[in-house]
């Protein structure tokens, strides 16, 4: 079984409450929008992680990241990117993929609107964006998500609320 810890768009912001969350995890997911270096090297220092930069990333954050993930873990096959989309309207560079050969989870970032859906229309396929973490942005709440995957069944989806964006709760 394996615990992730799951976030998105921290654009350069991460404090202990974050890092609290989310070190009772196997493994640290980063949707985008990281933000800076310093991010990648604490959530590093304390989970192995698996990052994919976003649109407002520097050079640096790219070379140490992906632009695309895919990967199979208990029984999943997983496909993390940052500007997916939504259903049922993905973004059209990664609608045929999506097709091709559709993954059980499809994790972005990117809109910093929590949501979790199954596609009916993907085989499906379970889509996941976890909000945004940051402090950018226009959403309301900050966000994560933690949740177990064990062989083919993810239980224990939730919601980490982390204060709305304009005030860092302590």
């Amino acid at each position: 079984m394996k615990r992730i810890g799951l976030l998105s768009d921290t654009h350069g912001f991460i404090d202990d409450r974050i890092l609290g969350h989310l070190s009772s995890c196997d493994e640290i997911w980063h949707a985008g929008d990281i933000g800076s270096l310093s991010i990648i090297d604490k959530l590093e220092a304390i989970k192995p992680c698996r990052i994919v930069f976003g649109n407002i990333d520097s050079r640096e954050v790219q070379l140490r990241t992906h632009e695309n993930l895919y990967f199979e873990i208990e029984g999943f096959r997983v496909w993390m990117t940052h500007i997916g989309g939504a259903p049922p309207r993905y973004n059209p560079v990664v609608m045929p993929a999506l097709r091709e050969s559709t993954p059980d989870i499809f994790i972005c970032g990117h809109s910093h609107i929590l949501r979790v859906i199954r596609d009916k229309d993907l085989s499906n396929m379970l889509y996941i964006n976890p909000g945004a973490a940051g402090k950018e942005g226009f959403h309301k709440m900050r966000t994560l998500l933690r949740f177990n995957l064990h062989e083919g069944v993810i239980s224990q989806m939730e919601v980490v609320e982390l204060g709305k964006r304009g005030a860092i709760e302590k």
